[in-house]
């Protein structure tokens, strides 16, 4: 559970994550406190509309309602995956998800009833670390999302910076041209090579045995397996490759780890961090830090950006 407070004192308000398998929504009072989490699997578009994503925030909102009679949402905030365009409240494309230019967070806003703040998940989740979490201290930094997909938040002399929404895609900078099909048509992308679930992949495509998961691989490699050692040094190699980009290109002072992959600690950080630093010469050398707002950082960001739409305060 998040920390008690997390948001400090304000308006209450709703926080809604919705993902690529499950959307959560979150409930937060006057004194920035969590009171309620549900999560609910995520219904898919079938007619591109997004509508039955904003019928399940409709029904939602209205459960908490009925739970917490003596709080009133004064916003909300709405987070999602994929291509988004703030500017326009718009979510461009969700391969996974079948909806394409849904307008969120007006149709959001009709549905609830009050202002929504919209955003993409992975920005949302790096706005929480930023002003409550690792990166705080810091002035440049990029947040690097690493669970089913890999996605990064950017903030550039503490503004965020996102090009309309296309900014942050490290998923799918191209590590490797001739490398491993990725789902969003290219090749050798980072995504497809280091992912939590592109780890189980590359493992079961070798393997006897499958796996469930990134972390079985882990296990297996700590204990000598020759196909897990391979498949989880090519994934923090290629990691490391990526984040050297990074740092050549916008010296960051820190990036921060976050998603499921991260909970692999120094297993993950160690050799990430040695290729990475091995590839820079005269470039600033940012620190790598883990995420600490926790596994519900996607709803405290949206939840701060419905505050911020309240009080006018910048995205």
């Amino acid at each position: 559970m998040t920390p008690t407070g997390i948001l400090g004192a304000g308006s209450p308000v709703l926080a809604f994550d919705v993902g690529g398998t499950d959307t959560k929504a979150g409930l937060f009072d006057a004194d920035g406190t969590l009171r309620e989490v549900v999560r609910v699997p995520t219904p898919y578009s079938v007619d591109g509309s997004g509508n039955a994503v904003l019928a399940q925030l409709g029904a939602l909102a209205q459960g908490f309602a009925a739970r917490h009679p003596d709080l009133e949402p004064a916003a909300a905030g709405l987070i999602v995956p994929g291509l988004v365009d703030e500017e326009t409240g718009t979510g461009v494309y969700a391969e996974n998800l079948g909806w394409r230019d849904v307008p969120f967070r007006d149709a959001a806003s009709a549905a609830l009833g009050v202002p929504v703040a919209f955003t993409h998940d992975v920005r949302a989740a790096g706005k929480a670390e930023y002003r409550l979490g690792a990166a705080g201290s810091y002035g440049n930094v990029v947040v690097v999302v690493i669970g089913t997909g890999i996605a990064s938040a950017i903030f550039l002399d503490g503004v965020p910076y996102s090009a309309s929404g296309y900014a942050g895609e490290i998923g799918h900078a191209v590590i490797d041209p001739g490398g491993i099909a990725c789902a969003c048509g290219g090749n050798g992308c980072l995504e497809a090579i280091a992912s939590a679930g592109a780890i189980a992949r590359q493992y079961n495509a070798l393997a006897a045995v499958p796996v469930a998961g990134a972390r079985e691989v882990l296990d297996l490699a700590q204990a000598g397996d020759d196909i897990a050692v391979s498949v989880w040094n090519t994934a923090t190699d290629a990691l490391g490759l990526a984040l050297s980009t990074v740092a050549a290109l916008l010296a960051p002072e820190a990036i921060v780890l976050g998603g499921g992959l991260a909970q692999a600690g120094p297993a993950l950080f160690e050799p990430v961090e040695r290729r990475m630093n091995s590839l820079l010469t005269f470039h600033r050398r940012p620190v790598l830090l883990p995420a600490t707002v926790g596994e519900n950082a996607g709803l405290v960001g949206a939840a701060l950006g419905a505050r911020d739409r309240l009080t006018g305060a910048p995205a």
